[in-house]
């Protein structure tokens, strides 16, 4: 018997650390049976995180949902995706930098304070850790007048944290509905600002919160995503509690009516910029009562009706700009504002089909989809300027025209084609270069998203991309990307990205620096940041014709994945995106000497083999095939270490799915694990030995691995890991436990001399090497031969102190069950007949040893036993009765383990044991396998039933001279019986009516 595991790359990091890969010796045993060691979410310089992989991957944010597409290049069978560009950069060009370190003490109060700018909060804070005088430097109120919360989770707990830094807090930007929650923890009182996104889940009630508790709140923005539940109410409780509102925008109300409105005309008198966007409904009647108004806008509302909004909003005495993209609004409605609007200097109508003619006036501006390039000055925003010469309306106009023109962008109109081509491209790089840091954001976004034309393909108009990158995109992109603000660089990674599928915009990337830029990118702690690099790093990487290049790209990308690949958020999204299919691509396509991107790309399938799901599609992507091929041919250890690894995880799912058993049957995989338990590479061995161990668990494996010389190997390797890590130990032990299960294995294994590095494991501190030792000492001391062996070795007094000692219950119930295999009668036989020569040479006083494990299996026991249940259970059979003490003695995790029929039958036969003490061990054990709820309950339940062996249970919990506690034991096993019994029967009948 033994446990399944699987195990994910670990990470950790600290703030200006360099580590290299780490390896996954830090384990720990999930004592229910699979191994899953959980990785920190942080990252690490070189092999850093990628988010998708080999093929295109499409995120459509349109109409309120996401807010830009991903795409990630599809790598095509014998197709040439893009053109060789090593020419143009060379190997040395892509080698890494020199880097100098500078003494922080050396350094100036103010260069540390800018330092703190240019972090985020959380870096910020632990920063401001380091000691006492950068914690007080790290408390400047300067620092924290402004906080962008979207980088990383923000919830109640660090809200709380950064609570007494916030009083001089004035602006923030946040991110869902759970940072929304958070902010009023904040105790900001003085907040001005708040800005946020992925709204769709903000009800009425936290932003009503959110508005009572910042009542000099000016400014409030959500969007562009819709907030749906968002209502009417919710714009009245702001009305009423922010006097001070200077400017309100909210993205995809369903109705603002007019009580909203005039409340808000009513309480806020100084609010001059409204924007209801992508609403169903508003009351055009009503804002023509805000007469503070000054900038309006009601872009993607279609059911306007604009003759009552132009009677209305004609009467706004300070109205100076309107914007109305994307609605109804046609030109006798723009003509009639222009006209009798004293105020009124710009209105913004793109993407309007009822305006059909320019409506031109002096000194009035109309910004509208223009049809050819003759309308459009090359500087069209300085020409702007110069028309409206007022710079708060010019950063409206920069605001107002990326809201609009990212809708566009996700509506995918072709009929928009010649605009994009004409002048949107133009639009959205001259919006990157605003000063206002979410026009740069939204442009970017925009960028990424128009270049998309097909989603469920994934692929982008190539027109599109070289326009971008004849403008001068690239450039700009690159510039953003290396921005020290984590928004601008998610976003410009994600353009980037996208249009790289483009061969030639690819080599453009390639040329301007890029492959460092997104390189460096993706080693950024910040998770979207280093996915959307990742991404780009790998459409740069596909392509037949210039490897020399890719072959560094496709290795940054791989590490990307990798990393990614550990949180489990992205796991699913990985494989969807056609990721493994990618990874697993990879590594034939560059099988021999290119040893970072094998490590990297086994690294990232051995993460995604530790979900059952993704485990499933590594296998039917091929990824066996390609990981038996690296554990074979690689000579590099850390890809043998990480294809090992994957081998492990993708036979941890024996009882999901089949492949366990497709590794066993890969021709060379066996033996190609069992030699690497002989590398010199002490990571290497601890992954061999790990896949080995649960490859044991499949039969056929098991007699196959022994045939490829596994015991001799996995003997040595316990023999000699004395010293090693605990992670190895481990490993060691385990496949050598999961061998055991064979009764000529294990013979085999004590003939080896197994025993003795076994032992010496079980004396291990570390619960999870000690815990598996105990496992395989179990199951080896089933052979009398065997369990004379642990007797003249000393397990006893090791077994002994496992079974009083151990903070493990497993280890202590395991050790137990050893010891109750080894006095149960079977070794004296053994013993007396004389045909061990072992046992000849050795004298072996067995009286003695049996003395001190009777009297520890008893003390194991009763630690298990409350006097007063017991006592109650005795007098009283009743099925509550027995369930109480069922619970008070049940070890979960034992419920993972499977016993054979004749582990079970021996059990059974230990009922009539004249040991009192054997007796209720073997009950303890019977009553451990059969609860309901355990993974192998009814399989063991089967086993008793077919065996008949309820007649002799029946017989001892009726005995007179049986044990109490035996007794009740008996009775709790005979119940467990029959409530598998019972549901095998429901199961048969539902399926009979089914």
């Amino acid at each position: 018997m033994s446990s399944l595991f699987s195990f994910q790359h670990r990470l950790s990091l600290s703030l200006f650390s360099s580590p290299s890969f780490p390896n996954s010796s830090d384990s720990s045993l999930s004592a229910a049976g699979n191994k899953l060691t959980q990785s920190s979410p942080l990252f690490a310089p070189k092999d850093l995180y990628d988010d998708d992989d080999a093929l295109m991957f499409v995120t459509s944010r349109g109409s309120g949902q996401d807010m830009s597409r991903r795409v990630r290049q599809r790598v095509e069978e014998n197709k040439v995706v893009s053109p060789s560009c090593c020419s143009v950069i060379g190997y040395e060009d892509l080698a890494p930098k020199a880097q100098h370190y500078v003494d922080w003490t050396s350094l100036s109060y103010d260069t540390v304070l800018l330092l703190f700018t240019r972090l985020n909060y959380r870096d910020r804070a632990s920063l401001a850790s380091t000691c006492r005088t950068w914690r007080s430097l790290g408390a400047s109120s300067c620092l924290w007048t402004s906080l962008d919360l979207r980088p990383h989770k923000f919830d109640l707990s660090m809200a709380s944290s950064l609570s007494t830094r916030c009083a001089n807090l004035h602006k923030v930007r946040f991110r869902g509905l759970d940072s929304a929650d958070a902010i009023v923890n904040l105790r900001a009182r003085n907040l001005r600002e708040i800005s946020g996104d992925y709204c769709r889940k903000i009800t009425d009630a936290t932003l009503s919160m959110i508005a009572a508790r910042h009542e000099a709140l000016e400014s409030l923005q959500l969007g562009p995503d819709f907030c749906e539940r968002i209502t009417s109410d919710a714009v009245k409780v702001i009305a009423f509690c922010c006097p001070k509102l200077r400017k309100l925008r909210l993205s995809g109300m369903r109705d603002v009516n007019s009580e909203a409105i005039e409340s808000l005309s009513k309480h806020c008198p100084q609010l001059s910029d409204v924007g209801f966007l992508d609403c169903l409904n508003i009351n055009e009647e009503a804002l023509g009562k805000v007469a503070s108004l000054r900038y309006l806008s009601v872009a993607g509302t279609i059911s306007m009706n604009w003759r009552v909004a132009a009677e209305s909003w004609e009467k706004l005495p300070r109205l100076t700009a309107l914007d109305a993209s994307r609605t109804s609004v046609d030109h006798v409605s723009v003509s009639r504002l222009f006209k009798s609007s004293q105020s009124l200097r710009v209105v913004c109508a793109l993407n309007c089909p009822l305006l059909e003619h320019d409506v031109n006036f002096k000194g009035k501006l109309l910004i509208a989809k223009f049809d050819d390039n003759s309308k459009m000055p090359n500087d069209i925003f300085s020409h702007w300027r110069d028309l409206i010469s007022n710079d708060e309306t010019m950063r409206w106009i920069e605001w107002i025209i990326s809201h609009s023109l990212l809708r566009m962008a996700e509506s995918n109109s072709q009929a928009l084609n010649n605009f994009w081509l004409n002048h949107g491209a133009k639009l959205l790089l001259r919006l990157m270069q605003s000063s206002q840091e979410d026009v740069q954001e939204r442009a970017a976004t925009g960028l990424a998203t128009f270049i998309v034309v097909d989603d469920e393909n994934a692929s982008i108009d190539c027109g599109r991309a070289e326009a971008v990158m004849r403008d001068g995109g690239i450039r700009l992109l690159l510039t953003l990307a290396k921005s020290w603000r984590e928004g601008l660089q998610s976003e410009a990674a994600k353009a980037i990205a996208n249009l790289s599928v483009n061969a030639n915009v690819a080599k453009a990337v390639a040329e301007e620096g890029g492959i460092d830029v997104l390189a460096g990118l993706a080693k950024s702690m910040n998770r979207l940041v280093a996915e959307e690099a990742a991404g780009g790093l790998w459409n740069l990487s596909v392509g037949e014709e210039h490897k020399s290049m890719n072959r560094l790209v496709a290795e940054e990308a791989a590490g990307g994945l990798w990393n990614l690949s550990v949180g489990e958020e992205h796991k699913n999204e990985i494989a969807k995106a056609g990721g493994v299919n990618a990874l697993v691509k990879l590594i034939f396509r560059w099988p021999n000497g290119c040893d970072g991107v094998l490590e990297r790309a086994a690294g990232a399938l051995a993460n995604l083999a530790a979900d059952d799901k993704c485990s499933t599609e590594v296998a039917r992507a091929g990824g066996v095939h390609a990981l038996v091929m690296l554990a074979r041919n690689c000579k590099y250890e850390g890809a043998q270490e990480q294809a090992a690894r994957a081998l492990a995880n993708l036979a941890a799912h024996g009882d999901s799915n089949n492949n366990n058993a497709a590794v066993g049957q890969e021709a060379g995989a066996l033996e190609a694990l069992v030699q690497l338990t002989k590398s010199p590479h002490e990571g290497v061995q601890q992954e061999a030995a790990g896949a080995l161990w649960n490859l044991s668990f499949d039969d056929k494996n098991r007699e196959s691995i022994a045939a490829f010389g596994g015991v001799e190997a996995l003997v040595a390797l316990a023999k000699s890991c004395s010293d090693a890590s605990t992670g190895l130990q481990e490993r060691a032990a385990g496949a050598l436990w999961g061998l055991s299960v064979s009764e000529a294995n294990s013979i085999a294994i004590g003939q080896e001399g197994g025993i003795p590095p076994l032992i010496a494991l079980a004396g291990s501190e570390a619960e999870d090497v000690h815990e598996t030792a105990a496992g395989a000492l179990w199951n080896l001391a089933f052979n009398p031969g065997n369990a004379l062996r642990i007797v003249a070795e000393g397990g006893v007094t090791a077994l002994v102190h496992l079974c009083s000692s151990s903070v493990s219950k497993m280890a202590r119930f395991m050790a137990a069950l050893a010891l109750a295999y080894m006095f149960d009668g079977r070794m004296d036989e053994y013993a007396m007949i004389g045909t061990s020569s072992e046992s000849a040479s050795k004298s072996v006083s067995l009286a003695g040893a049996r003395i001190k494990a009777l009297k520890h299996i008893e003390s194991f026991v009763t630690t298990f036993m409350e006097p007063q249940v017991f006592a109650a259970a005795a007098l009283s059979s009743a099925p509550s009765m027995l369930a109480q003490v069922s619970e008070k003695v049940r070890i979960p995790e034992a419920g993972h383990l499977r016993c054979s029929g004749s582990e079970i039958g021996r059990f059974v036969t230990m009922l009539r044991n004249p040991s009192p003490i054997l007796k209720a061990c073997a009950a303890f054990a019977l009553v451990q396998f059969t609860i309901p709820g355990g993974r192998h309950a009814m399989h063991h339940a089967s086993l008793m039933q077919n065996a008949g062996e309820a007649r002799i249970l029946r017989s001892a919990a009726a005995a007179a001279n049986m044990p109490r506690e035996a007794k009740i034991f008996a009775k709790i096993v005979l119940r467990n019986l029959e409530h598998h019994h019972q549901a095998e029967c429901s199961k048969g009948k539902k399926s009979v009516i089914l």
